[in-house]
């Protein structure tokens, strides 16, 4: 049976797409379920990086968060940030200040 270049990409990129529908559904069911309801992205500066300061104090310790699950204290948002960095690109669910 003789398969035509065209069926073959058809089929590639039919299994391309639904393997990225599994990778979203994998990473929206290690959150709990909770999908974002905001997206920030930050671009990283490309220039040079100067010498690293001095270390400043300690700041104080911060009340224990909650236990388990993505809880966010009042305003604040769960949501996306998109990291855009030289190197590439990163996201991470986070609680986004409002």
């Amino acid at each position: 049976m003789k398969v035509s270049p065209q069926t073959l990409a058809f089929i590639g990129g039919l299994s391309l797409v639904g393997a990225g529908g599994f990778g979203a559904a994998a990473v929206i069911a290690q959150t709990g379920g909770q999908v974002p309801t905001k997206t920030v992205t930050v671009d990283v500066g490309t220039g040079e990086q100067g010498p690293a300061g001095p270390a400043g104090p300690a700041g104080p310790r911060g009340p224990a968060g909650p236990p388990g699950g993505t809880t966010c204290p009042a305003g604040s948002t769960f949501g996306k940030l998109v990291i855009n960095a030289p190197k590439g690109q990163v996201s991470i669910f986070t609680c986004i200040v409002d």
